[in-house]
């Protein structure tokens, strides 16, 4: 194992950890560098089983016993350990879970690949809370979904926060970043998928009602937070379903909803 012990926050060597609660600069330099942060000794295990290649490991020695088998299995791998005050300075926030990763980006996959034989898929049209991204994509691998698409200005499903939230589920369900939106739509349509907007419209369809059609490929489109679906994407589905209320109540927290809908528009035989 390649151990270093950090005597110091401003070791140069963990750049990689420094100012993980600067939401705006971690969003902005995580893609840019090529990787992403692992936190916990669960997901990073997760985030090595789905074939990541860890770029170092990060950890407060008691952790070390937990995780020696993980290290042992990567010797070429630096490992930084850290008293939790040097590493809280290095981070900015305490390590509760005390171990962390940083992981090579895996290699986009091609829209067409994840595709391919999938019958249910979730779009994400401008979900900027990270939390949401993760619980949808939680949501997602529970309930069989075979992939998520995100829309372009969408949250990174590998950032700290999501990755934690889905507790590592993000790494088992294909998933990839659409470039041109909503024009993206028509390239499900071309694969054969029914897009769907679970949508308040004044036309939508109970959700019970369309999963009792069950159709054969079914593409549900979930809406940013707040402001619902755009007019543009509404404009480009084949139908809108909304989920019956009660009580007065309106709508729900969209991954809430998402879990809701996945269960009742799951594929039949």
């Amino acid at each position: 194992m390649t151990l270093h012990y950090l005597e110091t926050a401003e070791d140069p060597r963990v750049s990689d950890y420094t100012q993980l609660t600067d939401v705006h600069l971690r969003k902005l330099r995580e893609p840019a560098e090529g990787m992403y942060i692992a936190e916990s000794s669960r997901v990073l295990r997760r985030a090595l089983a789905a074939g990541h290649r860890p770029r170092s490991f990060f950890l407060a020695e008691k952790w070390l016993a937990d995780l020696q088998d993980v290290l042992a299995a990567h010797p070429e791998v630096p490992a930084f350990i850290g008293t939790a005050a040097v590493l809280e300075e290095i981070t900015g926030f305490h390590l509760h879970r005390g171990a962390m990763a940083a992981m090579q980006r895996p290699a986009p996959v091609p829209l067409a690949t994840i595709l391919a034989g999938a019958r249910r898929v979730a779009v994400l049209e401008d979900i900027v809370d990270h939390t949401n991204v993760g619980a949808i994509f939680r949501s997602a691998a529970a309930l069989d979904l075979d992939a998520v698409l995100v829309s372009p200005r969408c949250g990174d499903p590998l950032y700290r926060r999501s990755v934690r939230v889905s507790m590592g589920t993000v790494f088992q369900v294909p998933w990839a970043r659409l470039t041109d939106w909503p024009g993206d739509l028509a390239v499900l349509k071309e694969h054969g998928f029914t897009v769907a907007a679970l949508e308040l419209t004044a036309d939508a369809e109970d959700v019970d009602a369309v999963a009792a059609r069950n159709p054969d490929k079914l593409a549900l489109v979930l809406g940013t937070e707040g402001a619902g679906m755009s007019p543009e994407t509404l404009a480009a589905v084949d139908l809108a379903v909304k989920i019956p209320m009660r009580r007065g109540v309106d709508s729900l927290n969209v991954a809430a909803a998402s879990a809701v809908a996945f269960w009742e528009l799951r594929a039949r035989p």
